[in-house]
């Protein structure tokens, strides 16, 4: 118990009272000149008033009477400071109290960190599955004009997707033909929209909700009907994973789910980093597998030559295109192809194309 002496005010008079001043383990005890107590005041009701700083004024918190007590005595001013929490002269409260909101924002910031890391992924893989087709769907529609904008840098007054002009309709409608084949093998309950767009790349990608890209380059670049239709088939088997879908809930996170609950897809930015994801972004290996095996498996049940996908992808695996998809390094070009064969061994050495000769030149020539 730490004794010194205070000045006390009733409240109710200008009179000042010579006290003495306790320190119990339960409050601040106020004794008068005959040793009576006059007030107890318990600690967690101590108020600090506005006061110079050799000097503690304390009141006491919901106390009708404007009972004030003054104490000039700075080892007992020390201990009431260090046993009361309702405030804080030295200090000492408010710095424990900025290390524990470091400590605390370390801690969440490691917790973002390893959910990022290590939560999301593998959250998404049990999610995705869960989204309805019908809002993946809405989903797709929404960022499809986010992917046209970039992906169309051209410099032309020509429309960004091919075959709408009427020297090029012969190619879309051989081009429409390959794609009714492929769809109606794969079957899948969501419907496809496939387009062809001028874009120089050897490249194809698939949106969330059934959209796929193929761009100029890649028709330009295959010397089969068969060829070309492996490298959609591939993206078909994105689809039909809903690879893009788990790839947009590994980097949106939270923002695409909420995007998905509610509906609105065109708020929040969401849209814009869904797209760029899809642009960007590259597949795992075994995604990129899985999506091969399914192309292998597609092109069989349209009785197309599924070799023709090995073939392709052997063809341009040099050539470094930004963006390029199918040819990343996740896994290596020759671990696929090795992988396509061995899948393909048991297809007839020689198999019909799947467009006639006229329409395959008719769909060479789709972006005119």
């Amino acid at each position: 118990m730490i004794v010194g002496a205070g000045v006390f005010f009733d409240g109710t008079s200008s009179t000042r009272h010579r006290v003495t001043v306790e320190t119990t383990p339960d409050g601040v005890r106020i004794r008068g000149a005959d040793g009576a107590t006059i007030a107890e005041w318990p600690y967690g009701e101590l108020v600090a008033q506005s006061a110079p700083d050799h000097l503690l004024r304390l009141g006491r918190a919901g106390n009708a009477a404007l009972a004030r007590l003054e104490i000039r005595d700075p080892a007992l001013i020390a201990e009431i400071d260090r046993r009361a929490d309702t405030f804080d002269r030295s200090g000492k409260t408010e710095r424990r109290l900025r290390q524990r909101v470091v400590l605390w924002s370390l801690a969440a910031t490691v917790s973002l960190v390893l959910v990022a890391v290590y939560g999301v992924p593998a959250l998404s893989d049990r999610i995705a599955p869960l989204i309805p087709l019908r809002l993946e769907h809405r989903f797709g529609l929404a960022m499809d004009a986010h992917v046209r904008a970039l992906l169309d840098n051209r410099k032309s007054d020509q429309p960004f997707e091919c075959g709408l002009a009427d020297a090029e309709k012969p190619g879309r409608a051989a081009f429409d033909r390959l794609i009714g084949r492929l769809q109606t093998a794969a079957g899948l309950p969501i419907p496809l929209k496939i387009a062809v767009v001028r874009r120089g790349e050897a490249n194809a990608i698939a949106l969330p909700g059934g959209h796929i890209y193929v761009f100029e380059g890649l028709v330009n670049r295959s010397r089969t009907p068969d060829e070309l239709a492996a490298v959609i088939a591939h993206e078909i088997g994105h689809v039909a994973h809903r690879d893009g879908t788990r790839s947009l809930l590994q980097s949106a996170g939270l923002s695409f789910l909420f995007g998905m609950l509610l509906g609105d897809f065109t708020g929040g930015g969401v849209v814009v980093i869904a797209a760029k994801t899809v642009v960007q972004s590259a597949y795992s290996r075994e995604v990129e597998a899985a999506a091969d095996q399914y192309g292998v498996r597609l092109m069989g049940d349209i009785g197309g030559d599924a070799r023709a996908f090995a073939s392709i992808l052997d063809r341009i695996a040099g050539a470094i295109e930004p963006g390029v998809k199918i040819l990343l390094n996740h896994p290596q070009t020759k671990d696929r192809i090795a992988a396509i064969m061995a899948a393909t061994s048991a297809q007839p050495a020689t198999l019909q194309p799947l467009l006639a000769p006229a329409e395959w030149s008719a769909l060479k020539r789709i972006c005119g």
